[in-house]
């Protein structure tokens, strides 16, 4: 009983749930709340009940230790019907955040008071079910169906002044939120009034259709999607009772499923990622002053994210004209998002403000960070980093934003290689959540914890990696798209491969990406390892053979596929096609069709294999890193749970049968990942 407790005052029950930190709905705290509300429907002189949270929240949620395992009774909709049943009126009162089953409860409450700073919402699709305790019913009772498909199926989480403008709350108020919710249940108002009670608001069926199609297509028609946009119809047509058992039976059936578990999974692994090893958790560097060298679209989206965030940014660039450009485009940039209502005016002012624009190295010398952003080419860096040795203060952390290069390369430019690291931003840096924190062989033990503290300030996700090629990320995308490539040899075109990779689940295909981020960007990394490259290893030209024609992509409209007026042609032209034949004749290959499924599972093996290479190289430092990192990065399906995630719902025999063909197909130089040790990390990752 001690995660609920009860007090009476003016006659009121309160009950207040103590489950620190979120107050989760665990088994005690129902089996002690259910006890709580059948003691106010017994007491005489008890004349109502205020619910409230404990500490910084009133309940995030369902209790994660839960997640994919059997419910234990007492279940949320027992709850939920005993405080409608109750002869007493019971008054939710909110603060902090009210999502899932915390909303879900207040709905079943007869009036909803909450503070400003609250942020209700029912997310439970982002984890592959539907609400399981009323959600689907009772909100629509209160803001129409249109509203309710569109907040359930995206689990959007709304501020407590939008959801009562809504419906979904009765008061916001700003102070004494227990002294509010005991003067509802005195006023003229109070009384039983039970959400499951009230009507459907009335809509035109044009407009909930709308909403319908619109929650599909933001949705990609996931099975929860559907199931949550069915129940909620039903509000409007379907007793409640009813209704209510075939959201159960749906949520029930959602909560078994192999999308559900791998959601699960990555919704797990994503907090595990901030985890540091027990010997890196140190205190980190403090963080002010940021220096950004190089005011290119990557650099300016750093800028960007940690002016956002609060620091003092310098921007250096020694190209002027580019310089004050991108000064004038972040300005704008801040303007824009006040516009838009991301950030406040004054944030916004606030942020112009302590941003400084520098076109000579002495403008880093009070940064606490600096982070290097230039052209990807190691001599550059080079330049980059010897300046920095020269520069930036004692204690400085000077970052380097590479994607592929060697940390420790980078880092023999300077005396002070205990302070570099790598902080591999994505693009849009700005809007990409990702961040991969790359040691390097003599970084300083404190400075894993200072970029991982750095990139959450940012509220990025970081993860850390170990240095080699590619980091996790890039040198799982290279096996993918290297894969892709020998597949165009041995028989696909590239829109039968972007097609069958779309269809599991990707974003966009590995040569539609190519065409959008510029091929000449990989063909000048392919040129640059050119000398290190063994002549023995299968090497596809056709790239090559694009860019010698000028076709780079969708700057220049021609890559892998046309784009007349911005729009990509459905196929691959005539000069592809001609490429591609030539490469498969030279190698001898006499082409041949390959199935959605041949295309599927050759580049995902191809992604799992180099996987298990991380992560036995110790790349990686958990398994479920690399899904975080793939699914973050590169848009592999987030309800596949990543590569590594697929791989151990695959069975054995078949992991090991495209093992061997793609080991066929590549050829020379193949390495073998340890499957064994990936998929028992991986089992030991989820079990933890």
């Amino acid at each position: 009983m001690d995660t609920l407790q009860t007090t009476i005052r003016d006659g009121v029950l309160i009950m207040e749930i103590s489950n620190l930190p979120v107050n989760a709905l665990s088994q005690p705290v129902r089996a002690a709340l259910l006890a709580a509300v059948e003691r106010l429907t017994s007491e005489p002189e008890l004349r109502g009940g205020v619910i409230l949270g404990a500490g910084r929240t009133f309940v995030a949620g369902a209790d994660i230790k839960e997640f994919g395992k059997p419910s234990l009774a007492p279940l949320l909709p027992d709850i939920f019907a005993a405080i409608e049943s109750c002869p007493k009126p019971v008054v939710a009162a909110l603060h902090g955040a009210a999502l899932g089953g915390g909303l879900e409860l207040a709905l079943a409450c007869d009036a909803r008071i909450a503070l400003p700073s609250t942020v209700v919402g029912l997310p439970e699709v982002t984890l592959g079910i539907i609400p399981g305790a009323g959600g689907t019913q009772r909100l629509p009772r209160l803001t129409g169906l249109t509203t309710a498909i569109r907040l359930i199926c995206s689990g959007e989480q709304l501020k407590a002044e939008a959801a009562h403008r809504l419906g979904m709350l009765d008061e916001v108020v700003v102070e004494d939120l227990q002294g509010a919710a005991i003067a509802w249940l005195n006023s003229a108002q109070a009384g039983k009034r039970p959400v499951s009670a009230m009507r459907v608001p009335e809509e035109a069926p044009e407009d909930i259709a709308k909403a319908e199609q619109a929650a599909l297509r933001a949705g990609k028609s996931r099975p929860a999607v559907v199931a949550a946009i069915t129940v909620v119809k039903e509000a409007s047509s379907t007793p409640f009772a009813e209704a209510l058992a075939h959201e159960r039976a749906a949520f029930l059936t959602l909560r078994a499923s192999p999308e559900a578990a791998a959601l699960r999974h990555i919704f797990f692994a994503e907090r595990e990622a901030a985890r540091l090893p027990a010997d890196l958790q140190q205190t980190p560097r403090p963080i002010r002053t940021v220096a950004v060298i190089g005011a290119g679209t990557m650099g300016s989206g750093i800028a960007l994210s940690a002016l956002e965030a609060g620091y003092t940014v310098i921007l250096l660039d020694q190209n002027t004209e580019l310089l004050a450009k991108s000064g004038d485009k972040l300005r704008t940039q801040l303007q824009e998002r006040a516009q838009a209502g991301k950030i406040s005016t004054a944030v916004a002012q606030e942020a112009q403000a302590r941003l400084t624009l520098a076109d000579g190295w002495a403008g880093i010398a009070l940064a606490d960070l600096v982070i290097e952003a230039v052209f990807e080419d190691l001599a550059v860096k080079h330049e980059v980093f010897r300046q920095l040795d020269t520069h930036a203060k004692p204690g400085a952390v000077l970052a380097t934003n590479t994607s592929y290069l060697d940390i420790d390369a980078i880092a023999a430019a300077t005396k002070r290689r205990e302070d570099v690291l790598g902080l591999h931003f994505f693009s849009p840096a700005h809007v990409m959540k990702l961040l991969e924190v790359v040691r390097g062989a003599h970084s300083a033990s404190d400075l894993a914890a200072t970029g991982m503290a750095f990139g959450k300030s940012l509220k990025k996700l970081p993860v850390l990696c170990g240095n080699g090629f590619g980091f996790i990320g890039n040198r799982i995308y290279n096996a993918y798209r290297t894969q892709c490539e020998f597949m165009l040899e041995d028989g696909a075109w590239p829109e039968e491969i972007d097609a069958a990779l779309e269809a599991f689940g990707f974003a966009m295909g590995p040569f539609s990406v190519a065409d959008l981020s510029g091929l000449d960007i990989a063909w000048r990394m392919r040129q640059a390892r050119a000398s290190t490259r063994d002549p023995r290893t299968r090497y596809v030209p056709v790239l090559d053979e694009l860019c010698e024609r000028g076709r780079f992509g969708r700057k220049t409209c021609a890559g892998y596929y046309n784009y007349a007026d911005g729009k990509r042609s459905a196929g691959s032209d005539d000069v592809v096609r001609a490429i591609i034949s030539e490469a498969s004749a030279k190698r001898g290959i006499a082409r041949h069709v390959l199935t959605t499924e041949d295309i599927q599972r050759r580049a995902l093996i191809a992604m799992v294999n180099e996987a298990a290479q991380i992560l036995t190289e110790a790349i990686a430092q958990r398994a479920s890193d690399i899904d975080v990192v793939l699914v973050h990065g590169y848009g592999f399906p987030r309800w596949v749970g990543g590569p590594v995630q697929w791989a151990r719902e695959q069975e054995r025999k078949y992991l090991e049968r495209d093992l061997d063909i793609i080991a066929a197909a590549t050829g020379f130089g193949f390495v073998r990942g340890d499957l064994d040790i990936l998929l028992k990390k991986t089992n030991e990752d989820n079990a933890s």
